[in-house]
């Protein structure tokens, strides 16, 4: 455990920040539109798995802010 701070966890948070900002912008302009017509039933199972998806490269963010490796 290391125990002193560095720089890596402010930058990994600001990366999270922009990055899921990024992907909420490009999901609201982009991906939205082509199912908002849809009935409601169906769209639920898109936004849960696209809810979801952004999850899937923190786990590289979060090694490479505590380590400084990305594996």
């Amino acid at each position: 455990m290391r125990t002193e701070p560095t720089w890596r966890i402010p930058a990994g948070i600001l990366a999270l920040l922009f990055g899921l900002m990024v992907y909420c912008l490009a999901i609201a302009r982009f991906v939205a539109p082509l199912f908002e017509r849809w009935p409601a039933l169906v769209q639920v199972p898109i936004y849960i798995l696209l809810g979801v998806v952004w999850l899937l490269p923190l786990r590289p963010l979060m090694i490479w802010m505590e380590t400084g490796r990305w594996r």
